[in-house]
């Protein structure tokens, strides 16, 4: 699914297919609490609010969005997380 093999190196993954606005943030930002420095996880989501939410939460913390992968109706984010 990724240009770089990125998804065969994740640690974890966040389903939230079927969820809107904020569930699919809210989900993210729990999820990167409970993880270390060094993860990558990657998220699911249709809402397309999260091309929008997702990268714009990022870009406030430390964490490195690696790749957004837009996928029939589906996107994928792959998070690097930083503490």
């Amino acid at each position: 699914m990724t240009s770089d093999g990125l998804q065969h190196k994740l640690t974890h993954h966040l389903d939230v297919l079927g969820f809107y606005c904020p569930v699919p943030l809210n989900e993210t930002k729990k999820a990167l609490q409970s993880l270390s420095t060094g993860d990558i996880i990657g998220v699911k989501s249709d809402d397309p609010e999260t091309l929008h939410d997702i990268p714009m939460y990022l870009g406030r913390t430390e964490h490195l969005l690696r790749e957004v992968v837009h996928e029939s109706g589906e996107y994928f984010f792959i998070i690097e997380v930083k503490k």
